[in-house]
């Protein structure tokens, strides 16, 4: 049977500022991202709740929209969870971070024994954080991201659903992760809430996921993650990463064009660490074409800006002879067409002795003011050109800092 996939690619109006529920307290959470190990925990236990120690009636099943899930994962989560979760009655909740910024609260997009349809995003999602601030997910260390748009929501959303009272929170750590769970366990701040993870229980790792889907359902599970995730190269998984986006060229597209931007504004932005997504794809190969073609026509309908950037690393207030923590300033200060943007970057530079780089095959120029050195305090400061989606953005103590480290006033455009 085809899935109505393209259908999918149409932005779904969200409920926003749902009442809270006046169902009973839950006492059984089930965490579902949506992946392979959430999703077979999910229909096994389904399959037979009893054996798994799940009353139905009191449990809930959470999932959050993150709202770049691919279209792929979505599918296949609606023709065949939804069914088996409105024919056994059980409640699902689906939940969104409200807005960037925590007192934006959550947004309760929908909460029903009967879903129709998975809600793709609430009035916020990692990508308007990432677009507005002119970055790429990060890797190393803990998934932010993950706990911004996942974890958190969840966490507060279960303060009220549970009333206060104790409930068991089942977990899709497969038995391949065991240290997910020691690591959960250590990070669990409510001592109401006791973590469950049936799939290291039931010795199921990965491949007997996967296996189990397949043979329930006839399917053969996809990774569920965002589209610009940081994290495929890292799982292994970049060749299956960069077929999905040749499967889809539009998102590949606005994607590659994410990427381009954090990029233009810091050179050491690639998605992939020391590697950018666009030297994945090569325009030689047939099967790349309409990714590369996408990402030019996103450049080419895109608004573009001149920014001024700057960046210091001072010393640590507690060892002058360590680095403190990176500050930003960015600041857009004229929008226009790309090659009008360009030429006005270049005569700046060149009154003002910048070392000028042009971007051949876009157009893209930035020039030097002040290139990063070796030694602390590490500063820089350069004009741009890019895509016009990045917001100004500056810590208030960051004029002071720059001053008092550098000496210097920031760069302007003749007119502003």
């Amino acid at each position: 049977m085809e899935l109505p996939i393209t259908a999918l690619l149409t932005p779904t109006p969200a409920l926003f500022d749902t009442p809270a529920s006046t169902q009973a307290p839950v006492e059984y959470v089930i965490n579902w991202g949506r992946g392979v190990d959430s999703t077979a925990y999910l229909v096994a236990m389904l399959d037979d709740p009893a054996r798994h120690s799940v009353d139905l009636e009191r449990a809930c099943v959470i999932t959050m929209a993150t709202g770049d899930e691919w279209p792929d994962s979505d599918a296949d989560a609606e023709h065949f969870i939804l069914p088996l979760l409105k024919a056994r009655g059980v409640r699902l909740v689906q939940l969104a971070r409200g807005g960037q910024a925590a007192q934006a609260g959550i947004d309760v997009l929908d909460d029903s024994r009967s879903p129709e349809r998975l809600i793709r995003r609430g009035r916020w999602s990692l990508w308007d954080e990432m677009e507005s601030n002119g970055t790429v997910p990060q890797q190393g260390g803990i998934r932010k991201c993950s706990i911004r748009a996942k974890g958190d929501v969840g966490d507060r959303w279960l303060k009220l659903a549970t009333g206060g009272r104790p409930f068991r929170q089942m977990i899709g750590f497969n038995a391949d992760e065991t240290g997910r769970r020691e690591r959960d366990r250590l990070a669990n701040k409510n001592p109401l809430r006791t973590g469950v993870y049936p799939l290291i229980d039931l010795g199921w790792g990965r491949q007997r996921c996967e296996d189990f889907l397949l043979e329930r359902l006839g399917v053969r599970w996809k990774k569920s993650y965002c589209t610009f995730c940081c994290y495929p190269v890292s799982m292994g998984a970049m060749a299956a990463h960069l077929d999905r986006m040749r499967a889809f060229p539009e998102i590949a597209g606005r994607v590659l064009r994410l990427e381009y931007t954090a990029m233009r504004l810091n050179p050491n932005a690639q998605l992939f660490g020391r590697r950018s997504l666009l030297e994945q794809f090569d325009a030689a190969r047939e099967s790349d074409r309409p990714v590369l073609d996408a990402f030019a026509q996103e450049l080419a309908s895109c608004p573009w800006a001149v920014y001024h950037l700057r960046r210091l690393l001072p010393p640590s207030t507690k060892d002058p002879a360590k680095p403190g923590e990176w500050l930003r300033s960015v600041r857009r200060l004229r929008t226009d067409r790309p090659a009008d943007l360009a030429r006005t970057v270049e005569r700046v530079g060149a009154r003002i002795g910048a070392r000028l780089e042009v971007e051949e095959q876009f157009g893209s120029v930035r020039a030097w003011k002040r290139e990063r050195g070796k030694t602390l305090p590490v500063t820089e400061e350069f004009l741009v050109t890019a895509p016009a989606y990045v917001v100004d953005k500056q810590k208030d103590v960051f004029e002071a800092k720059w001053a008092w480290h550098t000496g210097l006033q920031p760069l302007s455009l003749p007119g502003t």
